[in-house]
Order: C-alpha cells, then sequence, then structure tokens
C-alpha cells in the first residue's frame, strides 16, 4: 500500500477493481481546506483516461509491472504470437489488449506490461511510429501539395488511414501509431 505522496507519472495502482496508470498529476493545496491530488488516469484494461481527484490521505494500492521486449511473429484468429528477444519463448496475446493493433506490422518490437504478482498482460505497447507501405490509394495528381485535402489509402497491414493527395500505391509512409495519422513520405 502507498499514499498519495507516492504517486508519479507512470505509477501503477488498482483502483475500484481495475489497474490504473498515472498520466499527469498535479498536488493541489487550497488556502481554505485540506490539500488534495488532482491525477488523470489511463485504465490499463480499457485505454479510458479519467479525471480523479485523491484526498492526501488516501491509501493507493501499488502494483509492481514489468516491461519487457517482445517481436511480433505472426496473426492466429484474434490473437498475436508475440516472441520473448531473450529466451525465444512464443505467447499469444489478445487483439484488445494492443492499443492501434492494426498498425503493428510482423517483425515489430512491442513493450508488454506484466503484472508481476501474477504474470498476468496488461497491456502491450506498440513503437509510437511505423513505417508502412501504401498498397491501395487512387492516383495521385502531381504538383498538387498547396491543399492540406486527405485521400484514403490502404497501408499493407490492411488499416486505412488519410495522406495527401500526392501519395501514391507502392510509397512508404510514416505513421503515428497513436493517433493513426500520417507523419511524412519516406523516400526509398
Amino acid at each position: 500500500m502507498g499514499t498519495t505522496s507516492d504517486i508519479k507519472k507512470g505509477l501503477t495502482f488498482r483502483h475500484n477493481g481495475d489497474i490504473f496508470q498515472i498520466v499527469e498529476f498535479l498536488h493541489v493545496k487550497p488556502g481554505k481546506g485540506n490539500a488534495f491530488v488532482r491525477t488523470k488516469i489511463k485504465s490499463l484494461s480499457t485505454g479510458k483516461v479519467l479525471d480523479n481527484t485523491f484526498p492526501t490521505s488516501a491509501k493507493i494500492d501499488i502494483v509492481r509491472v514489468e516491461r519487457r521486449t517482445y517481436q511480433y511473429l505472426y496473426r492466429e484468429g484474434d490473437s498475436l504470437i508475440l516472441m520473448d528477444q531473450e529466451n525465444y519463448e512464443q505467447i499469444p496475446v489478445l487483439l484488445e489488449l494492443i492499443p492501434n493493433a492494426q498498425f503493428v506490422k510482423e517483425e515489430d518490437i512491442v513493450e508488454v506490461l506484466f503484472n508481476t504478482e501474477d504474470e498476468s498482460i496488461l497491456q502491450v505497447v506498440p513503437p509510437s511510429t511505423t513505417i508502412l507501405e501504401i498498397t491501395y490509394t487512387e492516383p495521385g495528381i502531381k504538383g498538387d501539395t498547396a491543399t492540406n485535402t486527405l485521400k484514403p489509402a490502404t497501408v499493407e497491414t490492411g488499416a486505412e488511414v488519410r495522406v495527401p493527395l500526392f501519395i501514391n500505391t507502392g510509397d512508404f509512409v510514416k505513421i503515428d501509431t497513436v493517433t493513426g495519422s500520417y507523419m511524412e513520405r519516406i523516400r526509398n
């Protein structure tokens, strides 16, 4: 058990039957009344971000989390098969534990968060950006770079993203896996 003085960014704890991680926090000492800690917490099971306020006297149930690197090998049904980089052990992970799994391609390195109490998988963190090939999009218009107009495109993992008009099938683009948005075209 910990107290609100243990709160820091990235701390993982159990709250209301779920496991949360601190995204932001602020210790507030009003001129009148008791101090409190205002936080933004993210559920590791659903991905929802909530605002929560803890009084300074509150006890929190800290969960010890371990991060391990794995390599994505292939998809099998509604799971991705990941391989431990150190001992080559393979584990299946449900797609629902991977935010924006549609941008993860084979051989990508991901971080897996484990609850050390029972070795259960809490979440899989994909790389923040990835480079993917455009497999289909409408033909580009040469010289049309003045506007910020976007068109739909399908990438090699099957996900659909919005790209500028000058992007063509076969081009490689950098994608932000958190927002799913186009960042830039990659020249070969």
